[in-house]
Order: C-alpha cells, then structure tokens, then sequence
C-alpha cells in the first residue's frame, strides 16, 4: 500500500469515528429542557420566539458562540451563552438539530 492510500484509509476511520459518536440522549435532553420555557418543549416554540428542532447544528452552534462572545445582540441569550461550554453548546445543537420541525 503506498502512504497515499494508507493516509485515505486513515483519514476515512477518523471520520467514521467522528460520525459514530453518539449523543448522551440524558444529558442532551436534560440540558435542552433548560432553553423550554423559551423555545417551547423538544424546541418545538409555541410563542413569537424561534423553534430550535430541526434547525441545523452549525446554525445554533453559530449563534451560541456569537451569544457567548457578546457580538450577537438580545435580550437573555447572550447572558445565558455565556453559562455554556463549548461541549454544552455542542450537545444541545446536535440534540436541538435531530428534533422533528414543528407543524405549524
């Protein structure tokens, strides 16, 4: 096998590695059930404010960050994010982004 193929094969377990991790369906829930009173139960809004199901990972995981770093502007969130860790943001985006989107 030459290096580059060796290189390939690797990179490509690395990958399936990465995909295969699983969400803690406990923690992520427990953690999400904090964002309910806003974002409606499994993020699933019945107010003015937006649904987080089915919104995408990289969207909420953008928006947290922004929130934590103070250059997104509201009203709570950017003193909520700022409570988060990067692995807590993660979690709740991958949980959040595998909810069904809600009927409206």
């Amino acid at each position: 096998m030459t290096a580059f193929r060796i290189a390939g094969v690797a990179c490509a377990l690395w990958i399936a590695n990465v995909l295969a991790q699983e969400v803690d369906p406990a923690a992520a829930r427990s953690l999400a059930a904090t964002c309910a009173s806003c974002h409606g139960t499994n993020g699933a809004s019945v107010t003015a404010l937006p649904s987080l199901a089915g919104v995408s990972r990289d969207d909420i995981v953008a928006k947290l960050r922004e929130y934590k770093a103070g250059t997104r502007q509201g009203t709570l969130m950017p003193q909520l994010a700022k409570g988060y860790t990067d692995e807590q943001i993660e979690l709740a985006a991958r949980w959040f982004a595998a909810q069904p989107v809600p009927r409206r």
